[in-house]
């Protein structure tokens, strides 16, 4: 049993961070290395890395989920946006789908929102429906005018950042562009890949100095990630599913020896996800591009080689360079890492599955290192500071 007591710290409410530093790159950084802690800041981040190291980097970029809708009584309604249904379900294509779209949400108020009713918001240019058409499983269909504008195009300029929950504040000018990666590139996430809000382009120039490397790979972040651990037996929760997108670079910088980064859990989690399925494909060709919560521990493990080039037979046989594929990958103590060597991150809620994989990736110092940024006085979640890390009892 996996007891997630264990992996449940006191976090008071004023080491939450509410907003962003002026800069990015001054946050502060807790380097975890051969079960030492050092305390730097993240514009000193290519000092702790070896000149041999890529960064694997999630480029996913934050969509303005929530849009809000005012009955004629007055009620608001919101809608947040979570996977498309029609006419794609890959969030990539659903963004650019024009003139109507289906999704899943989430509807606060829907009490007061009657099934095949529709509201609309416009302004001088636009005009967005939605019409709820399935209470059951909150689908929406959305409509919106002029009809060759597409779907992303219409939520930027009605929709709202969807900030955490546990930043209980409203929305500011400033969050969107501050709860967004400077290097965000593919609309359809709802969260924002938080390890990599630190770099900037000084950083960026550091590394290349040093001849560090670094590869863009997507994840979609979805509204799971915030969704807690409620079962005593961490090990039975149900863990959500997010879209991933891979290409061919992307596997074959993984083929490389290097000392091979991953900024934020999310790409971690894509890199893990990448190794199954090539897993999958070794044994069977045809085999979806689908990592449950259960593969990575009922799949028998082969070589990272062996499981890496049997994507790149799948991409020549299908005369593709990039996949599209769904995760659910859970990362759990005990847990064996295959693809990374070090974890840029920032400091997780209690009792998280984002925690879970902190620990199962550093060990039982997990502890020792979220106390010491507690005294030290690190902030905490998405807006707070960062930390590398090695796993326990290993250098690069």
């Amino acid at each position: 049993m996996l007891n997630i007591n264990d992996y449940i710290y006191n976090l008071p409410e004023d080491r939450i961070a509410l907003h962003p530093l002026p800069e990015r790159d001054q946050s502060k950084l807790l380097v975890y290395k051969n079960e030492r802690i050092t305390h730097s800041h993240f514009s000193k981040l290519t000092d702790f890395l070896p000149s041999d190291s890529i960064l694997f980097i999630n480029n996913t970029k934050v969509i303005p989920a929530r849009l809000f809708f005012k009955k004629e009584t007055g009620a608001t309604i919101e809608i947040f946006l979570l996977d498309p249904v029609w006419p794609s379900p890959i969030v990539a294509l659903a963004m650019q789908v024009k003139e109507k779209s289906q999704w899943h949400c989430t509807i606060g108020n829907l009490k007061r929102w009657k099934e095949n009713s529709t509201l609309q918001i416009k302004n001088s240019n636009l005009q967005l429906s939605a019409t709820l058409i399935d209470r059951t499983n909150s689908i929406v269909a959305f409509e919106w005018s002029p009809p060759d504008l597409v779907f992303s195009e219409s939520i930027k300029i009605f929709g709202d950042t969807p900030l955490p929950p546990y930043i209980k504040r409203k929305t500011e000018i400033n969050d969107r562009e501050r709860y967004q990666t400077v290097y965000s590139r593919e609309d359809g996430a709802v969260a924002a890949p938080t390890a990599g809000l630190h770099f900037t382009e000084r950083v960026f120039n550091s590394l290349k100095e040093k001849n560090i490397d670094f590869d863009y790979i997507t994840l979609h972040v979805s509204a799971g990630t915030f969704q807690p651990v409620k079962v005593q037996n961490a090990s039975e929760h149900v863990m959500h599913e997010e879209q991933i997108i891979v290409n061919r670079k992307n596997v074959e910088n993984l083929l490389k020896e290097r000392t091979v980064v991953a900024v934020g859990t999310t790409s971690l989690r894509t890199m893990e996800s990448i190794y199954w399925y090539g897993v999958k494909l070794a044994k069977d060709p045809r085999s979806k591009f689908s990592i449950s919560q259960d593969d990575a521990y009922q799949l028998k493990p082969i070589k990272k080689s062996a499981a890496l080039n049997a994507i790149l037979n799948k991409m020549d046989s299908e005369k593709t360079n990039h996949l599209i594929g769904e995760t659910s990958i859970y990362l759990m103590p005990g847990y064996n890492f295959k693809t990374c060597d070090a974890l840029v991150t920032n400091f997780h809620q209690p009792g998280s599955t984002l925690m879970l994989l902190v620990a199962a990736f550093v060990g039982k110092d997990w502890k020792r290192v979220y106390t010491e940024a507690l005294e030290k006085g690190y902030r905490f979640l998405s807006y707070g500071d960062s930390s590398l890390l090695y796993p326990e009892k290993r250098g690069s």
